[in-house]
Formats: C-alpha cells, structure tokens, sequence
C-alpha cells in the first residue's frame, strides 16, 4: 500500500501527476470542492459572527467515504490542489471534512505540472494559508448574500425565476449603458479627403489631408481649387523607430487574444487552457502575473537563439498593472519553451501556439523601423497633403508574433512609400472626398468585457469566464445577430480636371456576435440601479475586491467586511421588498385607432408584448407577443400596432386554412395542425399565399417517409441536435457516419436496431399491465415513468428490487397532482360580478396572446 495520499481537484491532473511519482504515492482527485454552502438555504450565520455552514453534497458523500478510506491508510496526506485562492479553500475543505491530523498533512502547490515542479514542490511543503481561505470565503459569503437576498426581490418584483449577483449585475449594467448610448446616439457627416500622386519615376501612391469638411460644398469647393494645380513634395522627414513586444499572457490579456485570433469564446479559451495546463503543457491559467521566472526567460533564450539566432533574443522583465494581483507569481507561458506542437487535439494547439509565440516574443528584441512623413502641397490652395509609411529594417519580435486590437483600437495600416525627394513635382491620378458619419461605440464582445471589467478592477481571474457565461445563461445579454442596415453615402472623384458625384450604399450597424441587452436584462438592470445604487456601483464591486486582497493578505479581518457589508445591505433589501413598485419595463406609445384604447408595450409571463387596453377596463385587455428582432425600448408604435394583424389569414390549400404567424421561435406557417418555419429573414408580415404553399410543400416532402421497417413509417429531419430519422416514436440521431442525404436500407436498418438495443438496456424494470417502468437515466440516476409522468430518482436508491408497488407509491407521492377544477358560483349580487370580472382579466393579463383572436 502506498505510504502516501495526494489529492488534486481534477483527475486529469491526477493522471499527469502520477506519471511523476513513484510507487509510494497514490494520486487522488476531489473532483473539485467537496463541500460548499446548503443550495436550500442561506448557510450563513447573518445573526451571529457570519460563519458560513459547509455541507457535503449527496453526490459526493461517496467520494468522500473513499477519500477517508485512503487518508486513514496513508501516513503522509499531501494536498496539491490549484495554488490560488479557490485552491487553497478547497484544501481547507478536504482537512476539515476528512478531519486530517495536521501532524501528518501537507500543502504542496505548483504552477506547472512537471516533474521538476512536482519533485520541488514535495521537498518545500508548507500549512494551509487561512489568510487565502479566508478570501475565498468572504468572495463565496458576500456573493451568497447578494444573490441569495436581492433574488427574491426580483422574483417579486418582476418575474419569477431572475437571478442578481455582485459581478454579474455591474457586467449586465455595462452592456445597458453601452447599448443605450449606442440608441441615443446621432451620427454626423463630414467628408475625408484622399488623393493619389504618382512620382516621377511613375509609381503611385496614396495620401490624405487630416482636415474634414462638414458639407458637401465645402468639399465640392476644396476639389474645385485642385483643377489645374502643380503639387510637389514640400517636406520630406525619415527617422527611426521602434515596437516593443507584449507582456506574456495573463488569464484576461489570453482571453481577449484568443477570441481575436482564434475566436474562441472567454469560457472555450478557458477550458481549453485547463486541459493544457492539467497536461502539463503550460503553466496555471488562472493568474494576474506577467512576470517570467528565471528557468524560463533563460529556456525562452535557449529556444529564440537556435531557431532564430542570437541577434533577436533579448530578455526582459514586465511590471503588472493589475492592483492586488492573486497569488499566481508568473505569467501563463509553456511548460517547454522548445517544445512548439506538443498536442494533437485542433484546439489545444491553436491555444498552445498562441501561448508559446507570445511567450517568445516577449523576450525577443524590439522591431526597428525606419517611419517616412511626407508633405505634399498644391500651389493654388493652402492645405497640405499627408502621406505615411514604414519600412521594418529589423524584425525582432514581429518574426514570431504581433498582438491583435479590438475594433475600436484599429488603426490603417501604413504601407512602404516609393522613393521621393525634396521639391519633386507630382502628377495627382484623383482627388476624392468621402462623406462619412461619426461612429457610435462599438457593443462589447467577450474580449472587451473582460478588458473593461480588469480596467474598473471588478472581478479576478477565476470569475471573468464564469460571469460572461452567467449573463448570458440567465437571459439578460445574447450574442447579437444584427444584419445592419443599407446607408446612402455621397463620394465627390476629381479626376483629370473633371468632378464627377456618386451615390453610394454601404453596410452600418452589423454587430453579429458581439453582446446585447434583451428586454428582461434591461429592466433588472434599471431596477437595480434604481432601488440598489450601492451594489451596482462600479467603485463599490472594485472596493470589495481590494477588500478581497487585503483579506488575502492578513491585514484585513474578512467577518468585519461581511458585516460591515450587510448592516448596510439588508435594510435595503428589505425596505425595496416591501416598497418598491412593480417593473416590467412598460411604455405607453399611443392610442389604438380602432377603440380609442391605450397601446402599451411592457414584459409579461411569457416575455416581451403589446398590449391594447388595461386589465381593469370593462374590456378585455389584447396581447401580441413582440417579434425575436424586436425589443421594449425601440419598437414604433406602427410595429406595435401591426402586431396585432397576426396571425394573417393567407388563403386555403388543400381545403385547409393556411396561416402566418410568430412563435417563440420565430415566424411560421400554419397549415391545418402543422406548424412549417419560415427561413431566415423571412417575416410574417409580408409573406405571401405562394411563398407559404411552397415552404409546406418543402416540408410535405421532407416530412414524407423514406422508407418503412416493421410496418412503420421511417422519416427525417434535422433538429437542434442535428439530423435524425424518427421511427415508431423514436428520434434516432444519425451521426457522421452515415450519409444522410443518401441513408440506405441497411443504414436504416442498422440505425434503428442499434437504438432499440440502446432503449432496451436502459429499462429496469417494465410492468407492461401497469403501465409503469424504470429506465436508466444520466449521472447514475434513474427514471419512473407511467404515461406522461416522470419521477427522477438519485443514484443513491436501490431500483433493482423495486417493486411495482413501491414504484407506484413513489408515483403518487411525488408526481405533480391536477388541480381540481373550482366549481362555478352564480354571482348573486352586482359587486360579485364586478370582481370576477376583475380576475378573469388579470389571469387574461398573465399569458400573452399572439393576435387579438382566440
């Protein structure tokens, strides 16, 4: 038996770390913390000194009873988990709940899996740090007391199901105000000058004057002074300069250059790092450090010397600006600096590339450029043409790597200018003025998310990835699908002496991918700001994370932060409860023509509608739900009123009526009792008779069975999870193996026998008189079903010697039970009638419509 246990959090990294250690050692994973704060209650000591009640989940209660088992066995316990904060409380967790005798446990950490990591980190053993727990529970307790009490709130005060947290909230607030200055905004036109000169030597190029005019006969003037003019070179001015590399990667600077160079989301970049990291490719990626040690500038040395020679290796220290960086003291870099293609899988690598390069270029020599500015002018007028470039005399750095900008940062490029001198005359090929329009600011994308949430000092390492995940999980921001609109714009040529006008279109607005408020994200947002101007401040979530550091530091007790907080909090908290008026974001835009009723737009029950008419009107209030491209805040009040023309009426096909309308996901045809979806860009407005005839002739076809086995029909289609042959009830997936425009009979065959192997190994138990069976279920749990009616039991129950009465036992008292129906009551005075009026409307009023007919 093993003399000595070490416990990691994930049995990856377990696996790697085995390799290294000798038969003495056994390796074991946590599989993550092992306890955490109750999921159906607060778990905090508000009332006393905020101590925070840990519970071992029953899904890991098992896993702890193996721990225990080997822990008792070992005589040396090292815990090895990840070197930050949430690290070392996880540490923390398996000491107490597998109550280690101090004596004969260690805390080891590395910041790279290696063998030479590993073997040093075991000769330099140390306690846990409780000032680095300490931390991580003041981040765990404060975000618990945000979520768990503003929640609530939410819930009561606009819909059921909202959720609120510290970080998240202020990421919301500041994709809200950039939207809403991007709504307010007014673009203004001016026109850009560019011209191209052609040398002596009858090469051309390109050259701008920096000045703009305002109108179009400002420029139309400028161009007509240019008719007949002599340009020459007036100044001419070489000299030398120089680009430095970038840091190494930290965790944000990483996520923002794989979304720009590779387009991985913060969250793939992130998973992708932590397999590379528990391979031990690279160093831990969760870190603010850009400091290189010094085994690994001399490796980076080693490395740029032989593959690019001794001229562009220069090795160089870098200062963070990151206030209060974590405990991770260096920057993410490979483990092997002379290693550049150590994994197979296609992202990895791609990951792993970037790192490596980065990691190199940080230490390479600068570039060394020679910059030409040369001034061209005109002898008829005063204003002076600019043209600029740049020749790379030296590559250094720029051999291996160049860091990407965001789009707000980009710049035109300057290229190589031909050769000029002083005074020499210049033929001019056109002059060209350009009406352009001032820019609104660009909607964040993840990488700017994150560079502006580390430039306020909100959030570290470990919480960008998980905050732009939640945000958008809740519903409150989406990756935005906008199209852009067409613009007209005004372009004035110059060319040999005659001016020429061109009206022209281009594409504004475009913004696919990058992130945009929905409506219920908006009106959390302005509740919050409203009612809890406090936590949704930036200075404030910036304060608690240098609270956070100071914590982590010792110089800061973290119950005096928690109670200091929440002597503030709660009051508010409950004073917003019991005050605070209803949002759901309404806004009145006009008068339905037809009845003279008001026509509002707010949330509802089901999302984002009109509504013609209030609930307490003698009337029934109608509903349309608003269209996906649509939104609370910008929709007209014609859009609104057209709502309520659907569903239209297009005609009849085969003597059934044939519908156009909008669902939850997206406009569609109905026709009869079948529902076909129209294709992208299409809308329910202005589809016509023959477009809707042919996209159910489209799905008549495709609907139509392909074939038949055990005398039933074999159809497909394509789904969200991509496409699938449905038989006998059954949605069998069709993977890439398979040819599926071309699916043969014994492709058919196979498909079908494989799936119903796989739905007969999943059933349990299957009392066919009764209806009732138990089917295997995910995770090791398992599934009662008796007709419509599912009860998920946990792994922990023993279904192999259920019994039929016991399944039904557990159907009746855990299956959800109808309601019976109220018995009608005949209003016997006016006033009774009046208030069941009142409730009919207000349950009216919960659930949405999509036309004004039932």
């Amino acid at each position: 038996m093993a003399k000595n246990l070490v416990i990691v959090e994930s049995p990856a990294k377990a696996k790697t770390i085995e390799k290294f250690l000798g038969p003495d050692f056994k390796v074991a994973s946590s599989y993550g913390h092992i306890a955490d704060l109750p999921s159906k209650e607060l778990g905090v000591a508000v009332d006393d000194d905020f101590d925070a009640k840990y519970i071992v989940s029953s899904d890991k209660k098992a896993l702890v009873k193996q721990l225990q088992v080997l822990a008792n066995k070992a005589e040396i316990i090292w815990l090895a988990s990840d070197e930050d904060r949430e690290g070392e409380a996880i540490s923390w967790h398996l000491s107490e709940t597998l109550k280690l005798d101090k004596a004969k446990t260690k805390r080891i950490v590395f910041n790279s899996i290696t063998k030479s990591a590993v073997q040093h980190a075991i000769q330099n053993p140390r306690e846990i740090d409780y000032n680095l727990v300490n931390a991580q529970q003041a981040r765990r307790v404060l975000d618990r007391l945000v979520g768990y009490e503003l929640s609530p709130v939410l819930w009561k005060k606009i819909k059921p199901g909202l959720s609120a947290g510290r970080v998240q909230s202020v990421a919301v607030r500041l994709i809200v105000e950039r939207e809403r200055e991007i709504d307010s905004f007014n673009p203004e036109a001016s026109f850009k000058i560019t011209a191209q000169f052609k040398t002596q030597a009858g090469v051309l190029f390109s050259a701008k004057i920096y000045k703009t005019f305002s109108s179009e006969g400002s420029a139309t003037e400028f161009l007509n002074q240019n008719i007949g003019a002599d340009f020459s070179v007036a100044q001419l001015e070489k000299k030398p300069a120089k680009k430095s590399p970038a840091a190494p990667f930290t965790t944000s600077t990483l996520q923002q250059e794989a979304s720009r160079k590779i387009y991985f989301s913060v969250s793939k970049t992130m998973q992708v790092a932590q397999r590379l990291y528990e391979a031990g490719h690279i160093t831990y990626m969760r870190t603010d450090s850009v400091n290189l040690s010094k085994e690994a500038k001399e490796a980076a040395a080693v490395a740029i010397i032989e593959n690019y020679g001794k001229s562009f290796s220069h090795p160089r220290d870098f200062r963070g600006k990151t206030k209060g960086a974590q405990e991770a003291h260096e920057a993410i870099r490979p483990t092997n600096m002379m290693i550049q293609n150590p994994v197979s899988d296609r992202d990895q690598a791609k990951l792993y590339d970037l790192i490596w390069k980065r990691t190199l270029a940080s230490q390479m020599s600068d570039a060394e450029l020679e910059r030409t500015n040369v001034k061209i002018a005109a002898n008829t007028h005063e204003e002076q043409f600019t043209a600029s470039g740049e020749v790379i005399t030296f590559e250094g750095f720029l051999k291996v790597y160049l860091e990407g900008v965001d789009d707000e940062d980009q710049e035109e490029q300057e290229g190589m200018l031909p050769a000029m001198s002083l005074s020499e005359s210049l033929d001019y090929q056109n002059i060209t003025a350009t009406e352009r329009f001032s820019r609104p600011p660009y909607r964040y994308s993840e990488a700017s998310l994150v560079k502006k949430l580390e430039e306020l000092g909100i959030g570290r390492p470990s919480t960008y990835a998980p905050t732009i995940s939640t945000i958008q999980n809740r519903g409150y921001v989406e990756k935005g699908s906008i199209e852009g609109t067409a613009r007209a714009y005004q372009q004035l040529v110059l060319s040999q002496d005659t001016l020429k006008v061109s009206t022209l279109s281009e594409n504004v607005g475009s913004d696919k991918g990058k992130m945009v408020p929905t409506d219920i994200g908006m009106i959390v947002n302005d509740f919050l700001v409203d009612h809890f101007s406090s936590i949704m401040d930036y200075h404030f979530t910036a304060k608690v994370e240098e609270d956070f550091d100071d914590i982590a530091q010792g110089t800061e007790d973290w119950k005096k932060v928690m109670k200091s907080f929440y002597n503030d909090f709660h009051p508010k908290v409950l004073s917003v409860e019991e005050n605070a008026d209803r949002a759901s974001g309404e806004r009145l835009l006009g008068e339905d023509p037809k009845s003279g009723r008001p026509l509002i737009v707010r949330l509802g029950r089901f999302g984002a509608m009109a509504q013609i008419g209030h609930a307490d009107d003698d009337e029934k209030p109608i509903f349309a739900s608003l269209l996906p491209d649509q939104s609370l805040g910008t929709i007209t009040f014609q859009e609104a009123l057209d709502l309520f023309k659907l569903p239209r009426e297009l005609g009849t096909y085969e003597g059934k009526e044939v519908l156009a309308n909008v669902g939850r996901f997206g406009p569609y045809i109905k026709y009869g009792e079948a529902f076909v979806s129209m294709d992208k860009g299409e809308s329910a407005m202005d589809v016509t008779f023959e477009r809707a005839v042919e996209l159910i002739v489209e799905k008549q076809k495709a609907d139509a069975p392909i074939a038949y086995y055990e005398n039933h029909e074999v159809t497909k289609g394509t789904g969200r999870f991509g496409p699938f042959i449905k038989w006998n009830g059954l949605f069998i997936n069709v993977n890439k193996k398979y040819d599926f425009d071309t699916l043969s009979t014994a492709d058919i065959t196979e498909l079908i026998e494989l799936k119903k192997q796989k739905e007969m190994e999943k059933v349990v138990h299957n009392w066919s008189d009764a209806g009732v069976k138990i089917e295997k279920a995910r995770w090791g749990r398992h599934n009662i079903l008796k007709g419509k009616v599912k009860v998920e039991l946990s792994k922990e129950v023993a279904v192999e010697s259920m019994t039929l009465e016991q399944a039904e036992a557990i159907l009746e008292q855990k299956a959800p039970k109808k309601k019976a129906a109220p018995k009608k009551k005949t209003a016997t005075k006016k006033t009774s009638a009046k208030k069941t009026t009142t409730k009919k409307a207000s349950a009216v009023k919960a659930r949405p419509k999509t036309s004004a007919k039932k």
